[in-house]
């Protein structure tokens, strides 16, 4: 049976274009050593790339943000009858939704933080907030990924400050806690290493994440052995609690008791070799060209079983 080409989706239209065009050509080179690989810049918000083909292609998108992680461009590919690799539809437009995967894990025993959920022109009260949820909080968009608008402010001037900047569109607002933030990789439904996450600012946010220098990841995490396996643990059932399949990476903060909150997950994680996923899977012994291939994996199968059931 004739291997499918390897179709990487790259760039889109959200606010995380560049992150992803990197993401993009770090996997398409990778992929490149076992696959005959196209690579598909995408521009739009509401179609798949020309030359896109059910028949020979199988995808692997490192498509960010909107119409990349939000299950857009999964329903699409659904009807073209393109294969993809990561989660599907579904899966894709729950865990975007960052109050959606919160109250998924909830349910699943997954500990989260409270929150309080707002749309603008209708801010709560900073009384209220500061009543549920502490002096210290984060605020953040609930469909947004790479940090994108999120935002920390302590005290009642601050807290206020901050919400008036809240644009158009649902937010949420949680308790900072204030401890060890942790990240986890999922491949094949099995969790991989925790990674600890150690921004200079004390914030992990747009600028910690993207600018040089500003981070210092620790692989393995400092912690417990104990709690190592906790987490990776309510990571895996945080994973299929909220439908995912394929591979993800899940963002953690541990309190100063050793609790772990369980943040959001990240269908499709930042791609190059000094991502946070290559890192999490360096600890299980894959390294990056190794970890790509593992990725497309379940996707080819998928595309194979197709092929002889035709």
């Amino acid at each position: 049976m004739k291997e499918p080409k390897i179709a990487v989706l790259l760039g889109g239209v959200s606010e995380e274009r560049e992150v992803s065009l990197g993401s993009g050509k770090a996997a398409a080179a990778a992929l490149a050593k076992a696959f005959e690989v196209d690579v598909f810049d995408v521009q739009s918000y509401s179609e798949l790339p020309d030359g896109l083909n059910p028949e020979t292609h199988v995808v692997f998108s490192t498509l960010h943000g909107s119409f990349g992680e939000d299950g857009q461009a999964q329903r699409l590919m659904d009807a073209a009858g393109v294969f993809y690799a990561g989660c599907d539809a579904e899966s894709s437009s729950l865990t975007f939704d960052k109050v959606a995967t919160k109250e998924r894990m909830k349910e699943a025993g997954v500990p989260v933080t409270e929150e309080i959920v707002f749309s603008e022109g209708e801010l709560p009260e900073v009384e209220t907030v500061l009543a549920s949820l502490g002096e210290s909080v984060v605020i953040k968009p609930v469909a947004q990924g790479s940090s994108v608008g999120l935002m920390f402010a302590a005290g009642k001037e601050q807290i206020a400050a901050a919400l008036r900047k809240c644009g158009v569109g649902r937010w949420l607002i949680e308790p900072k806690v204030e401890g060890t933030e942790v990240t986890v990789g999922i491949l094949h439904g099995k969790a991989l290493g925790v990674v600890e996450i150690r921004p200079k600012s004390g914030r992990f946010d747009y600028s910690s994440k993207y600018t040089k220098g500003l981070t210092e990841y620790i692989a393995p995490a400092e912690i417990s052995k104990d709690l190592t396996e906790r987490i990776r643990n309510l990571a895996t059932i945080a994973f299929e609690a909220c439908g995912c399949r394929d591979y993800a990476r899940i963002d953690c903060m541990i309190d100063g008791a050793g609790n772990p909150y369980f943040l959001e997950i990240n269908t499709l994680p930042g791609l190059k070799e000094t991502s946070l996923l290559p890192m999490s899977a360096g600890l299980f012994g894959y390294d990056f060209d190794d970890l790509l291939q593992k990725l497309v994996e379940p996707a080819i199968i998928r595309y194979k079983a197709r092929q002889t059931s035709h």
